[in-house]
């Protein structure tokens, strides 16, 4: 359940891509669509959402956005690399001018050594635009780092605008 912080977040979001006129696509796996939800809870978002994509599974990540199995398989579902291979491929399949893109473990099992349960893989791509990527390592249970998962990826859109 999206809390009022995040729908107020979303707001300000839709806000910054309609002055912009900024189209948004997302990809989305560890929130299963919840940013797309967030953002289509607020009136005007048909001005700014395009689509969402929920590639929870790498075949949707391969079929969908067109991330190559061999990439999954080098890095792992959770990376750098298929977080930016998902934003790339929901650009090119969309209408968007600017796609996010989501990866991680929310918890609470699925965590290793090396992919802690909390972390996640975000990417932003844009027309005209170098990808960027972050990661962050969230604490608190699944439903925390989902929706700290929404709120960090509403501040990539908007740094991408405003970059």
């Amino acid at each position: 359940m999206l809390n009022s912080i995040t729908i107020g977040r979303a707001s300000e979001i839709i806000q910054i891509c309609i002055t912009s006129n900024a189209r948004v696509s997302t990809v989305e796996s560890c929130t299963g669509g919840l940013i797309t939800a967030a953002m289509t809870a607020v009136s005007g978002s048909s001005d700014v959402v395009d689509r969402g994509f929920t590639t929870y599974s790498n075949e949707a990540k391969n079929e969908l956005v067109g991330v190559p199995m061999e990439l999954i398989n080098a890095h792992g579902a959770v990376s750098e690399e298929v977080a930016r291979a998902m934003a790339e491929g929901g650009l090119k399949r969309s209408n968007a001018t600017i796609t996010v893109s989501v990866t991680g473990i929310a918890g609470p099992s699925g965590g290793t050594a090396t992919k802690p349960v909390g972390l996640v893989h975000f990417a932003c791509a844009a027309s005209g635009k170098p990808t960027n990527a972050y990661h962050e390592v969230f604490s608190g249970d699944r439903a925390a780092v989902r929706e700290a998962t929404v709120l960090q990826a509403f501040k990539m859109i908007e740094d991408t605008i405003k970059g």
